[in-house]
């Protein structure tokens, strides 16, 4: 009944602001986002499709005037469940439940061609969730191409490009802002995290020189703050052709859901053992925290192919920084089954605070020497 109640009040307060005896065409940045979220709510419960028009104006063409323009356009073209909005970069958004890529693009089409051709035509760009395409890669399925009509619709409306593709990404667009507390605190423990462990990481490095052959240091590529990847650095705890391994023990997993854990990993060396029971291998991660793709405390980011194979809900935790340490890792660690791991997440980021992250930046050693879960 919860879920059901919060998206009822929503809808009340914007028809309220459209009654209004001056009413907005565009909801505002924060309004906005929360319908989204709403909505993203009903695709995860009732498995529809939610898809997100987003429209940049050219330079010359933002001002107020030319803005109550396409806000009228909108009005024109618009369903009665479709919500238009305006974003704090200045770019205006459609949620278009129940539609697919191509018809937001028929959309986006339908009100580009209103304009001359040329400079004065936005740019457009269609967010879809669940993003389709991604769970086909998951899957080992060559990506789709896109279809005729999206393809026509990208030549009228011309597709904004990003140097970085995750920040056109549907999970991009719900991300979280980070606070600046929160940054603050990452550079503060990041910096003195990285100079206490530098006496640890030098003697750690020198075992795993003299015990193996192979590197010091171990990276992988994971997903983080709204869906962009990161290198994570690690200590090496396993043997050299470890990656090439991982296909022939999945079976052997002892965490359900696409997460990989096991107990006693064969491939992990006699120093590994030691450092992966005590986390020390986690320790060059103080880095990665000073340079923002992680924070001291967040959701625990899995490897790339982990994280784009769990299901649309469960992907709600890349709205978040990832972290360190987390709930699951104090808590829950080689204990609860993937579900109740990402729930974990999720409760964390809805009451996320200074003094809920102190808290578990203080409980995390204690529980990293006395709790016998999967390392």
């Amino acid at each position: 009944m919860h879920q059901d109640m919060q998206p009822r009040k929503f809808h009340a307060r914007v028809f309220r602001g459209r009654n209004s005896p001056a009413p907005e065409l565009l909801l505002n940045d924060e309004d906005f986002r929360f319908a989204a979220q709403c909505e993203r709510m009903r695709v995860d419960r009732n498995g529809s499709v939610l898809s997100l028009l987003l429209i940049q104006m050219p330079t010359h063409k933002s001002s107020p005037s030319d803005i109550a323009f396409l806000a009228r356009l909108l009005e024109g073209r618009l369903r009665v469940t479709d919500t238009p909005g305006r974003l704090q970069d200045g770019r205006v958004a459609v949620l278009l439940p129940d539609t697919s890529a191509a018809g937001a693009w028929k959309v986006a089409t339908d009100l580009s061609e209103v304009y001359p051709p040329g400079p004065d035509r936005p740019q457009c760009d269609v967010l879809v969730y669940p993003d389709k395409k991604q769970h086909s890669q998951s899957a080992g399925l060559v990506k789709g191409e896109p279809s005729q009509a999206e393809e026509e619709a990208e030549e009228v409306v011309g597709s904004s490009t990003e140097d970085d593709a995750a920040s056109s990404s549907i999970e991009f667009f719900f991300a979280r802002a980070l606070p600046l507390w929160k940054r603050a605190l990452d550079v503060c423990g990041g910096v003195v995290g990285l100079l206490a462990s530098s006496p640890i990481l030098v003697v750690a490095g020198l075992s795993i020189k003299l015990s193996s052959p192979g590197s010091i240091f171990f990276s992988q590529e994971r997903e983080g703050h709204g869906g962009r990847r990161f290198t994570i650095w690690k200590l090496r705890t396993m043997r050299v052709d470890a990656e090439a391994l991982h296909h022939q023990l999945l079976e052997h997993s002892h965490q359900d859901g696409p997460a990989f854990k096991m107990r006693s990993d064969p491939r992990t060396t006699l120093v590994g053992k030691f450092l992966r029971w005590s986390s020390i291998d986690e320790l060059p991660q103080f880095w990665n925290v000073l340079k923002g793709d992680m924070s001291l405390v967040g959701p625990r980011p899995l490897p790339t192919r982990e994280s784009i194979a769990c299901q649309p809900w469960q992907r709600q935790r890349l709205a978040g920084m990832p972290g360190m340490t987390c709930t699951w890792q104090v808590n829950g660690r080689g204990k609860v089954e993937f579900d109740e791991w990402i729930r974990m997440d999720l409760r964390y980021l809805k009451k996320s605070s200074l003094l809920e992250d102190l808290k578990l930046i203080g409980v995390t050693l204690p529980s990293l020497v006395f709790h016998k879960g999967m390392r």
